[in-house]
């Protein structure tokens, strides 16, 4: 494996695979590298010769300097895992390298990273559709892959990607779960015991809700009213974010449960903010 840290090292890199006529896959990581990371990584090596990883923990994206200071990093370890998945680069820049000196431009999707969870979590989005279109321009591959736990983000990549012309191709990848249902997250070592075996109660009101749904004649209130009600019969979880959309394009839904619909939750365990999904058809 190639260990790049430079914008020359890992486009000649690249440009080594492209001469060899080898296509290209993406894994953009902040590093912890867990199961949900390699499942990515496995899937953009059954769809291409070469696969691509990133580890970079992108300031732009903390709304709060002590998240930041928090997030898990271990790059010795994450690097072990990363030879052992046969990972033919990894591009692991400084801050200085994604962010220059003087550096002020931003890609924003304005209308999808504003609402939503967008609104619990100002400049988030942004800071994603900064840091992931920087990733694409340097690393220019031929498609990169992103779980579907962060559902709002997947959607946000795509459409920047549509809006700014890039030639790569999104795929998104079902959320890859602990046995007990919690959401595979580099955030999951940060919870207390007691916080860890309370987060599973975001997989059990997604549960709760598709169970809903199943039963017909559920309408989205229904949903959203078992989501609510699951959650606050949980002392250690704070709701902080609940939205039911339209799956393609995440529009406002009302009324009956007929079309496939997109559940994203966020909630707080002590200081811990993690977050869930669930796409449901009526």
């Amino acid at each position: 494996m190639e260990i790049c840290t430079s914008v020359p090292e890992i486009r000649q890199a690249v440009a080594g695979f492209r001469a060899a006529g080898e296509s290209v896959g993406l894994v953009t990581t902040m590093g912890a590298l867990h199961e949900g990371h390699l499942t990515l990584m496995r899937t953009a090596r059954a769809d291409h010769d070469r696969v691509v990883a990133t580890i970079f923990v992108n300031p732009t994206q903390f709304g709060e300097v002590a998240d930041l200071a928090h997030y898990p990093s271990d790059d010795e370890a994450d690097i072990a895992l990363l030879r052992a998945e046969g990972i033919d680069a990894l591009f692991l820049p400084r801050v200085e390298t994604i962010y220059p000196p003087g550096d002020q431009t931003i890609v924003e999707t304005t209308d999808l990273a504003n609402r939503l969870h967008g609104k619990t979590r100002p400049g988030h989005f942004r800071g994603v559709a900064t840091v992931v279109a920087r990733l694409f321009n340097i690393c220019q591959p031929d498609a990169a892959y992103f779980g579907e736990k962060d559902y709002q983000q997947l959607q946000v990549i795509r459409a920047m990607v549509r809006d700014l012309h890039f030639p790569i191709q999104i795929h998104g990848v079902p959320t890859v779960r602990e046995a007990d249902g919690l959401a595979m997250s580099s955030r999951n070592v940060r919870l207390s015991p007691e916080d860890r075996a309370a987060a599973t109660v975001l997989s059990a009101a997604l549960d709760a809700a598709e169970a809903r749904a199943g039963q017909g004649g559920a309408t989205v209130a229904d949903l959203e009213a078992v989501i609510r009600t699951t959650i606050k019969a949980e002392p250690r979880a704070t709701l902080r974010g609940l939205d039911i959309t339209a799956a393609d394009g995440l529009a406002p839904v009302t009324g009956p449960v007929d079309r496939r619909l997109a559940i994203m939750l966020s909630a707080e365990f002590g200081s811990v903010l993690l977050i869930d999904q669930r796409e449901i058809d009526p």
